[in-house]
């Protein structure tokens, strides 16, 4: 059984809201306010076209705390600092091998994660017209695909902000967490710490004659969708780049760091 009051408090410290590169300043507003409609309260925006600005404020119509809170980032990576459970918000079920959950079930493992395991969460939503680049999807644990009708499926980003944050909420209102039993005990990396060995693997493989330098995409986003989706913790990254560093000292390669 939940006590709703601290799981809220919870709700509030530790998921933020990330809107990348957002063209209206009234959309930050809205989404503002859906967010205040549901208890969150940290918003993060990557290189919003215009804010401050006059029609986020009108938008949010009362939640300016959340606006005047509100934490400009200048990339997704900075946006994401101290997360370690990352949900993207997709609108197309792309090409990814990216494990995708529906909004209720997104809400569900949000919340064990953060009240089970103590970790910060980001739910991030891209562009209004075109969503979040591959890169940025790479960069998310799971994608989140709100099931509107095929028809018509455009969806306005405070209403998407909207439907995820309603999710939370229900789900902190509810009896029972439907906590995950694998939610580990050890402190999961961080998506700080799991850009970093992005990189020293990066490395690492060009230097073994593994992966071309020339041509690293398609396997850095395969290897990042795999480690993405194994999820390690602070022990197994530390093992991990130690493995990394010690073939680098074979190869009389510097480490990264």
């Amino acid at each position: 059984m939940l006590n709703t009051a601290n799981t809220q408090e919870q709700l509030q410290a530790r998921v933020r809201i990330v809107l990348v590169d957002t063209s209206h300043a009234g959309n930050i507003g809205a989404a503002a306010r859906a967010m205040k409609n549901m208890g969150l309260a940290r918003l993060y925006l990557v290189t919003p076209k215009q804010f401050p600005h006059a029609d986020a404020t009108a938008r949010a119509s009362g939640a300016d705390d959340v606006l005047a809170q509100a934490t400009v980032c200048a990339t997704l990576d900075e946006a994401l600092v101290g997360c370690s459970l990352v949900m993207g918000a997709s609108a197309r079920l792309r090409n990814l091998s990216v494990p995708l959950l529906a909004p209720r079930q997104c809400a569900t493992r949000v919340l064990s994660e953060i009240t089970e395991a103590g970790i910060e969460c980001a739910l991030v939503f891209g562009r209004e017209h075109s969503g979040l680049t591959n890169d940025e999807l790479g960069r998310c644990h799971h994608l989140v695909n709100i099931p509107t009708n095929p028809e018509y499926s455009s969806l306005n980003l405070a209403a998407a902000v909207q439907v995820l944050s309603y999710e939370l909420r229900v789900a902190t209102l509810s009896e029972q967490t439907g906590v995950a039993d694998d939610v580990d005990v050890e402190p999961l990396a961080s998506a700080e710490d799991m850009e970093r060995f992005y990189v020293h693997l990066q490395q690492t493989l060009e230097a073994i004659g593994f992966l071309d330098p020339k041509n690293p995409r398609i396997m850095m986003q395969r290897l990042r969708r795999l480690f993405n989706r194994a999820r390690p913790n602070e022990v197994e990254m530390n093992i991990l780049r130690g493995i990394l560093t010690m073939t680098q000292k074979a190869g009389h390669q510097p480490d990264p760091d």
